[in-house]
C-alpha cells in the first residue's frame, strides 16, 4: 500500500481567525403561537371525545354528526398555527 505525502506548513506561525460579533435575531414575538396551537388541538380532541362520551348529545346536538367535523376543524386550525412557529 503506498504512503501518503506529508504536507509541508508554508508559515510556521499560527494566525488565529479574527472574531466575529454576534448579531441577536429578531424571533418576531412569536410566543403565542404554541400556546394557540396546543388549546386548538385540545379544543378539537375535547369536542370529538365529549360527542362520543355524551352520544350526540352534546357539544352541540342540532349538528349532529357534523360535531366530529367541527372538532377535526380546531385540530386542522391547530395545524395551520403550527406553520407559524419558528
Amino acid at each position: 500500500m503506498p504512503k501518503s505525502r506529508i504536507r509541508k506548513k508554508k508559515d510556521a506561525a499560527f494566525h488565529a481567525p479574527e472574531k466575529k460579533e454576534s448579531t441577536k435575531l429578531d424571533m418576531g414575538g412569536r410566543r403565542w403561537v404554541a400556546p394557540l396551537m396546543l388549546a386548538m388541538f385540545v379544543i378539537g380532541l375535547a369536542w370529538i371525545v365529549l360527542f362520543y362520551v355524551t352520544q350526540a348529545e352534546l357539544p352541540v346536538a342540532a349538528l349532529g354528526n357534523w360535531n366530529i367535523v367541527v372538532g377535526f376543524g380546531f385540530i386542522a386550525v391547530g395545524f395551520v398555527v403550527s406553520t407559524q412557529w419558528k
